[in-house]
This record gives C-alpha cells, sequence and structure tokens, in this order.
C-alpha cells in the first residue's frame, strides 16, 4: 500500500506528536516509511494502526520492551497468544502492586491531615511526618 500521509496526518489521526513517531521509528517500534522524491516520510494506513496501537499500548502503561514483544506478536496473527497473556498478567501484577502503594501512600496522607491542628509550623503534624519518617503511621 502506497503511502500518502504526511508526518503531520499520521500524527493527526494517531493523536501523537510528530517526534514521537521519529522517536518509535528510531526505537525500531515503527518501520521506516518510504519517502517522496522531495525526501518527505510518506505514511499509510498501516502506520496508523500500528502508531494507534503502540499509543493504546503506552498508555495502559506497558513498557517498551513489552511493547515491542507485543507488536512482534500482532505482526504474526496466526501464533499463540499465550506470550501476549503472559506479557499482560504481568502488567497487571505490576498495577496491582501500584495500587497498593498509592492506597497506602493515601491513608498515610489522610492521617497526617487529620492530625494537623491548622494551628503555626512548628507544630504541624504534615510538615513533622516528612521531616523524620518514624512519625509516620506505617510504610507506604
Amino acid at each position: 500500500m502506497r503511502g500518502d500521509l504526511s508526518i503531520g496526518e499520521l500524527s493527526r489521526q494517531a493523536g501523537v506528536k510528530a517526534t514521537t513517531i521519529r522517536f518509535y521509528e528510531g526505537a525500531g517500534l515503527m518501520p521506516k516509511p518510504p519517502r517522496s522524491e522531495g525526501d518527505r516520510r510518506l505514511y499509510d494506513e498501516g502506520h496508523v494502526r500500528r502508531l494507534s496501537f503502540i499509543r493504546h499500548a503506552r498508555e495502559l502503561g506497558f513498557e517498551m520492551a513489552d511493547v515491542r514483544a507485543l507488536l512482534e506478536l500482532s505482526d504474526r496473527p496466526e501464533g499463540d497468544c499465550g506470550l501476549a497473556d503472559e506479557i499482560a498478567g504481568r502488567h497487571l501484577t505490576a498495577v496491582e502492586a501500584k495500587i497498593d502503594k498509592l492506597t497506602a501512600l493515601k491513608g498515610e496522607l489522610e492521617r497526617m491531615i487529620s492530625q494537623c491542628s491548622h494551628g503555626v509550623v512548628a507544630d504541624c503534624r504534615v510538615i513533622e511526618a516528612l521531616a523524620d519518617h518514624a512519625h509516620c503511621g506505617g510504610e507506604h
């Protein structure tokens, strides 16, 4: 399929900046597009789909290495999807761990704020807890 989309049009359709497209090309996630006689990059709908896939995977928090592996899998549609499940499962585990840490952090912040007497900084529990971890309610 001959490309007739400029980098600006690809950028608009996929919802990413042109610099991001160039970055993904340099990282090998996007194939180098053919060029016009005037040396302009020429993209097609396949580039739009691939870039949209990358953008969505990154929005979901997948690391670049996992995006690369998922792209390789998507390039072989008849292959086994076990690795995709494994990658997604590892990512889910990491997300759950982050949620646990954020929940603990939220609890600590709520505790610090609730103990604040709204007096002077010298007596502020927020400042005290930030200055000395021993004043925190636990690990976070």
